[in-house]
């Protein structure tokens, strides 16, 4: 079975953790652990977010005394994926020493006339009090928005059109590969019409949105969405809180889930299922080997009575 497995980017750093080295290195060994499972008979291709960690080095860039501008958020995303991909695939190599493991620069196709570009709604980096989130946003040109109890800064999250890298990760996967791609949705490129020329774009893509995408062009059988929840649920901290175990794309996109947050995955989830028939599921990093065999997470299929 080919399967691609999305990984959050609050897998690797999660709310009010300190971003060190360390810390991410810990929440990657654990990751490791519930990934690796997967590779054992069966395709297996890892995408992963980059929020918090872009949302670091952005800081880190316009802060910088030495550059006259910030890095754009595209060179930003590059460095994330080089960054994750790299401690994902050295924790892969070795829980998995009979398996060739790669981790590869993606770069995705956006449309310069997105509507995305002027609504950013994708949140990186940390949360901030409100005063403190407005005193950044004056002095960096950032747009906030609340995101739980705190602010963060939010950017463009165009649709990914295409995988430039599509046909070097099917050649991999031919070669018994485990590829780790995609990471914090590709490094977001605008071509061109007249020349074809690629030029990066001021944005961060849906990793989730990417994934849907990666999964459909690869014709994988399975995507998984991975998540710090175990299942997609109505009512979410409420008294009435329900866990969904199996559902339709229609049925849960019906749902309305916030756009930052479960909004995204379940698209994501929905639209895979749409468009090449296949099963999708939603669940915690930590169950990644018993939902894909169903004994865990949301699983998202066909609607077998095509009503």
């Amino acid at each position: 079975m080919r399967i691609v497995a999305a990984l959050g980017g609050n897998a690797l750093l999660q709310r009010g953790e300190r971003p060190d080295a360390t810390v991410q290195q810990h929440h990657v060994d654990e990751a490791v652990t519930a990934l690796a499972a997967l590779a054992r008979g069966n395709e297996l291709v890892i995408t992963h977010g980059n929020g918090p960690q872009i949302g670091l080095l952005a800081v880190e860039s316009a802060n910088d005394p030495d550059l006259s501008v910030p890095y754009p958020l595209d060179v930003l995303g590059a460095q994330t994926q080089g960054m994750i991909g790299s401690l994902l695939a050295r924790g892969l190599r070795d829980a998995l020493p009979e398996h060739r493991v790669a981790a590869l620069i993606t770069h995705t196709l956006v449309r310069a006339d997105d509507p995305a570009f002027a609504h950013p709604t994708k949140f990186i980096g940390q949360s901030y009090p409100h005063e403190e989130a407005v005193r950044l946003a004056g002095s960096r040109g950032w747009r906030i928005a609340p995101d739980g109890t705190g602010w963060r800064r939010v950017v463009p999250s165009p649709r990914p059109e295409g995988i430039v890298e599509s046909d070097v990760i099917t050649a991999l996967l031919g070669e018994d590969t485990v590829v780790v791609c995609g990471g914090g949705g590709g490094v977001p490129l605008v071509r061109d019409p007249a020349t074809g020329r690629l030029t990066g774009s001021e944005a961060v893509v849906d990793k989730d949105a990417t994934a849907a995408l990666l999964a459909e062009r690869l014709r994988a059988d399975f995507l998984l969405v991975l998540t710090d929840v175990p299942h997609v649920y109505t009512g979410y901290g409420t008294p009435g809180q329900r866990a969904l175990l199996d559902i339709t794309p229609g049925e849960l996109r019906r749902m309305g889930f916030p756009e930052g947050s479960m909004g995204p995955k379940v698209e994501a989830a929905a639209r895979f299922v749409d468009l090449t028939g296949g099963l999708s599921a939603i669940g915690a990093l930590k169950d990644a080997y018993d939902i894909v065999h169903g004994r865990a997470g949301t699983l998202v299929r066909p609607d077998l009575t095509g009503g």
